[in-house]
């Protein structure tokens, strides 16, 4: 008995406190950690703090904080809100339309500007286009580009130093300015217009047979003497001891050639238009009579100067 006895108290062994019997739940209690929670088992395949694997022996990976998925935005307006094949239809359409404003505004221009080479070229497709039902009753009043190279030259009948007359070559005065503007990256608006401007002027204030109408005409002509005077004197034409008592002006035009594909024919050969020999000693005799007063009033200026 007691060998059985002392065999039944090894199997279920003594409690805690020494008595003899199974565990009772206080017992249990304190194996777990006992009731103030400061040891707690880890529940079956989770980890502890100390890192503890669960039953298959890996480790357990900390859960992944999930997205917060973004609020939806408002609902998409115009082309946005269509499907991507319609979006492509749409912007083909717009493409077409811009490409047809375009195309009737370029043709209405036409219509109207005054004649050039694509209205000759293409006058009967522009006409097609706006008859009848774009008929424009009016005219965009462009000035008409010039198509023409204008030389602008002078020569001189000069007195020479032994009584005698000589006339001097023609001066190119047009080629003189274009050689101060080429490779002049700021040239001066006297070069660009002076002469050009002089030439348009007498032009336009003189008829047919190249006589004044007006005051202007009588101006224009003036102007052109002062500068051929100018242009004289700075190429030196007329020598030592000599004066300039005639001077005589030409315009050589040539056709600017058009280009190829647009079918014009022009001539080639310039023609010139001379005006008559002007005479340029009362233009000296003012200028001497400007500078003789000049320095008379000098004089007199001085000799109040000296009274006081």
């Amino acid at each position: 008995m007691d060998a059985y006895d002392k065999g039944s108290d090894a199997r279920q062994g003594l409690g805690r406190d020494g008595r003899d019997g199974p565990p009772g739940p206080d017992d249990a209690a304190e194996q777990t950690g006992g009731s103030d929670g400061t040891e707690e088992a880890s529940a079956p395949g989770e980890t502890g703090e100390t890192g503890e694997t669960g039953k298959t022996g890996e480790p357990v990976e900390a859960p992944e904080a999930r997205e917060v998925p973004e609020a939806p935005s408002g609902p998409r307006t115009g082309v946005a809100a269509l499907s991507p094949r319609y979006q492509v239809g749409a912007v083909a359409a717009l493409v077409a339309v811009a490409v047809a404003v375009c195309a009737h505004i370029g043709l209405v221009f036409l219509h109207v500007a005054p004649s050039n080479t694509l209205t000759k070229e293409h006058g009967s497709a522009v006409d097609e286009w706006v008859f009848p039902e774009f008929e424009q009753n009016w005219k965009l009043f462009a000035p008409n580009p010039l198509q023409q190279n204008v030389a602008v030259q002078v020569r001189a009948e000069v007195g020479t130093a032994d009584g005698g007359i000589r006339t001097t070559g023609w001066y190119d005065l047009s080629a003189e300015d274009g050689r101060a503007i080429d490779g002049n990256p700021l040239p001066s608006h006297t070069v660009q217009n002076e002469l050009r401007r002089a030439w348009d002027f007498f032009v336009s204030s003189h008829d047919s047979e190249d006589r004044p109408v007006g005051l202007r005409g009588s101006l224009s002509e003036t102007y052109l003497r002062r500068i051929a005077l100018l242009r004289l004197d700075r190429n030196g034409a007329a020598g030592p001891g000599g004066v300039v008592e005639r001077v005589q002006y030409r315009s050589r035009t040539t056709n600017v050639e058009p280009p190829p594909w647009s079918g014009e024919k022009v001539s080639d050969r310039p023609t010139y238009r001379e005006l008559p020999w002007w005479s340029v000693t009362p233009e000296r005799d003012d200028g001497n009579r400007d500078d003789g007063n000049r320095k008379d009033g000098a004089r007199k200026d001085a000799g109040e100067g000296g009274a006081a």
